[in-house]
């Protein structure tokens, strides 16, 4: 008996040490913005007649990417990442991502729409985008599911499909993360 006990407690302390490397990772950054792109959506772009409050008329989800979505939020949830908002593009895969990352209530946002082929105005997304940013306090921590263009144009940094980037506010010091690893 005393020997599962002792396995029981390697094995949570294996798990705190795990989830306080990836809280470190986002402390370090000294992130208050966690950037994810949608998960994987087969495809390029989305098809011309395109309308953003119809999914079958975009580009979505495939099985994988469901599963990709489901799996970064079980890393989220067994590290105990808390997020004081989690806000999402309009578009259907953003907020299929989001709610399936199953870390919060989502609240979409046009400032994360995609500007990709014209289909939301880059400047006022990225103006409406920079006011929000703006607005946040360095202690706060934030979820945002976008596009891989919006995130590129804020932080510098390309993110694959599932693609997570960290985000300081204040030092606009962007960190791409592999959320697999933890």
């Amino acid at each position: 008996m005393k020997w599962l006990i002792t396995i029981a407690l390697l094995l949570n302390t294996a798990f705190v040490q795990a989830e306080s490397a990836l809280a470190k990772v986002i402390t370090k950054t000294g992130a208050n913005v966690m950037f994810i792109r949608h998960a994987l959506a087969p495809g390029y772009g989305d098809p011309s007649h395109f309308d953003v409050n119809d999914c079958s008329t975009q580009r979505n989800l495939d099985a994988t990417g469901r599963a990709q979505a489901k799996a970064l939020g079980k890393v989220l949830r067994q590290h105990q990442i808390r997020f004081d908002e989690i806000k999402s593009s309009q578009w259907c895969r953003c907020q299929e991502t989001a709610r399936l990352l199953n870390v919060g209530k989502v609240v979409p946002f046009t400032g994360l729409n995609s500007f990709f082929e014209e289909h939301a105005d880059r400047e006022q997304t990225l103006s409406q985008l920079k006011s929000y940013l703006d607005s946040l306090k360095q202690d706060d921590l934030v979820l945002l599911v976008t596009h891989q263009v919006v995130i590129s144009a804020v932080t510098g940094v390309y993110a694959p499909s599932g693609g997570v980037v960290l985000f300081n506010t204040t030092t606009k010091a962007s960190k791409a993360l592999d959320l697999q690893r933890y």
